[in-house]
């Protein structure tokens, strides 16, 4: 069996572009594969947190990770801050990597751009998440296509390692979605949706309330043409509709376009707003019981340590080949 690492920052409620993006794999992931996913709190700090909010939202998606079908059975389902070896293979390989390709980091240039200065953690964060990766030996990376240059640097990382210290880590591959891996905000299509977008209406949260998502999908951003047809260039917003449409019914967009053909947006809207709802449903059903239920931190606790055992025994390596302890 192959082996699978993903994550999941506790930084709030969960999204559907997380959703299909991600989480979704790793269910289909578990039945076939030895599968690892961890809530990434470390990297959640890379900038300011309310440490109780912190806390509670760990437990919110570890909850929700086994409300969409996670199978604490199958799959290993921890804490990252549990396991101290993604703190030191992170340092390790910040030790290995160079300044000029972190910089060169879409998502950094993003998230630091007009900033006089940000936390170095924000800079290097692409390092810990290298390391979350190689520190399992995984084979797989279920994440979303703005993941790609990430997991490129993981790749590059262990290469560069294997090549100067011998032999030391899987070079993982990534598993992106060619349909709906890539959610847009609904209102600025051009952006990927976020959780940390200001406008609450620009993203649909898992646990939302029906009523949040008819308004947020009946706002979202269209255009003028009034013409239901999916082309990213020029429609992006009927095309994210399209996509999400596409991703939670099963219908293909051809399948769309031709059922909304001469139909005005609203009616795609209504519709969705069904389909989200229905879908989002037994999500939030389930997660009500496990959210409330004393076994969460079990399950935890028994996840960090079965992915303890398995990090031990890279770092046991790790250390070897580079020289470090006695």
């Amino acid at each position: 069996m192959k082996r699978v690492f993903s994550g999941v920052q506790p930084t709030g409620n969960i999204h559907l572009g997380n959703y299909l993006g991600a989480l979704r794999q790793f269910v289909e992931l578990q039945e076939e594969n030895e599968c690892v996913y961890c809530i990434v709190d470390e990297h959640a700090i890379t900038v300011p947190q309310d440490p109780k909010e912190l806390k509670k939202h760990i437990l919110d998606v570890a909850a929700l990770y086994l409300a969409v079908g996670v199978d604490p059975k199958k799959s290993i389902v921890f804490v990252q801050s549990q396991v101290s070896g993604h703190a030191e293979l992170g340092w390790i390989l910040n030790c290995c990597a160079n300044t000029g390709e972190l910089f060169r980091m879409t998502q950094f240039k993003a998230k630091s751009a007009g900033k006089e200065s940000v936390g170095a953690g924000l800079l290097t964060y692409p390092v810990l998440m290298a390391a979350d990766i190689l520190l399992y030996d995984t084979d797989i990376v279920p994440v979303g296509n703005d993941q790609k240059q990430h997991i490129e640097l993981t790749r590059d990382l262990a290469i560069r390692v294997n090549s100067k210290y011998g032999e030391t880590f899987v070079v993982p591959d990534g598993r992106f979605l060619k349909s709906g891996a890539r959610v847009m905000s609904l209102d600025d299509p051009t952006s990927k949706m976020s959780k940390s977008a200001p406008n609450e209406h620009s993203r649909i949260s898992l646990l939302d309330e029906p009523g949040k998502i008819k308004k947020s999908i009946m706002k979202a951003t269209t255009d003028s043409e009034g013409i239901i047809k999916f082309d990213i260039d020029n429609k992006p917003g009927v095309s994210n509709l399209l996509s999400i449409y596409n991703a939670l019914s099963g219908k293909s967009i051809e399948e769309l376009e031709k059922f909304y053909e001469g139909q005005g947006y609203g009616n795609l809207k209504k519709d969705l707003v069904e389909v989200v709802t229905e879908a989002m449903a037994p999500i939030q059903e389930r997660y009500k019981d496990i959210r409330e239920s004393s076994e969460l931190i079990d399950i935890l606790n028994d996840g960090a340590e079965r992915a303890n055992a398995i990090a031990e025994k890279t770092m046991k390596r790790v250390r070897e080949r580079f020289g470090l302890g006695l």
